[in-house]
């Protein structure tokens, strides 16, 4: 089993960031890799269980179930259907946590996924790198405006 685990600092109050990602269908609205989105047989994006299927802008769909949802601890946990990337059992939890001092806040994103050996390297790679810490960085960039 391979275990990813990426964090950042986002430069906003933890409830607003909070409100940007929460919908599990909103990724194209803060994640610049996603073209579009949707919730799959009319669900609501709140609710454990619904399947969000989504394009990538350089192509590829991606189908994910939501796991968990918990505002209280401002997090979501969901596992991965259907994929290009060479991966199984994939399962990943995005979970933010207030910062006081400075009113910021801390982000934190973990995957666990098994995979054959060679390719673990640019999995690790490709969702640490391509997918959670450019997720981060545009977040701290829409903050930021």
């Amino acid at each position: 089993m391979v275990r990813v685990f990426t964090s950042s600092v986002i430069n906003a109050h933890v409830d607003k960031v909070w409100m940007k990602i929460r919908d599990f269908n909103a990724l194209p609205n803060w994640h610049p890799a996603i073209a579009n989105s949707s919730i799959e047989n009319g669900e609501h994006s709140d609710k454990v269980g619904c399947i969000r299927n989504f394009n990538l802008k350089e192509g590829g769909t991606i189908r994910e179930k939501l796991l968990v949802l918990s505002d209280l601890d401002y997090l979501y946990s969901y596992s991965i259907l259907e994929s290009p990337m060479p991966l199984k059992n994939y399962i990943a939890t995005l979970q933010l946590k207030p910062i006081t001092d400075g009113d910021l806040t801390y982000a934190e994103w973990t995957a666990i996924f098994d995979c054959d050996p060679q390719e673990e390297q640019n999995l690790i790679k490709l969702v640490g790198d391509g997918v959670f810490q450019t997720g981060f960085n545009s977040l701290n960039q829409i903050f930021r405006e």
